[in-house]
């Protein structure tokens, strides 16, 4: 997809995913946890570690989301993921921050470390791995 087709949040949620496959995470995007929440990237990291990454696009787009603590019980980390010109004090403290831009970022800061349940985990995991297997299939296959 080109990038005149992307939207702004799809473009910086490209730049998260890249920044988080260069520390060893594989990334999906637009994962739903459960019915009614979706996450704009997950990541499973090398360790099994799982972190949520709610990439803002505008002061908006921030402004518009209600949902954002559901995310939490769905990750190991939760971070934002932002641009050089968002207002990060509108953000709420007790979470990670990645400043990230169309094809890359950076990890400003780590968000707290709140261990899933093993149930929990397996659970996401798989569906993760199974999100990921199907995208895939439908990539190469895309008449299933």
């Amino acid at each position: 997809m080109t990038d005149d087709l992307l939207l702004p949040g799809q473009r910086l949620a490209r730049g998260v995913c890249r920044l988080l496959r260069s520390h060893d995470f594989a990334t999906l995007e637009e994962v739903v946890p459960r019915p009614g929440l979706r996450v704009d990237v997950m990541a499973l990291g090398p360790k099994g570690e799982i972190w949520v990454v709610e990439c803002k696009s505008s002061r908006a787009d921030f402004m518009a989301d209600h949902k954002w603590q559901g995310y939490l019980e769905w990750c190991d980390r939760f971070f934002w993921a932002v641009t050089t010109d968002f207002p990060v004090e509108l953000l709420p403290e007790g979470a990670g921050l990645i400043i990230a831009d169309d094809y890359s970022g950076e990890i400003v800061s780590m968000g707290p470390l709140d261990a899933l349940p093993g149930a929990r985990r397996k659970a996401l995991t798989l569906k993760f791995a199974r999100m990921a297997a199907l995208r895939h299939h439908g990539l190469r296959d895309p008449r299933v």
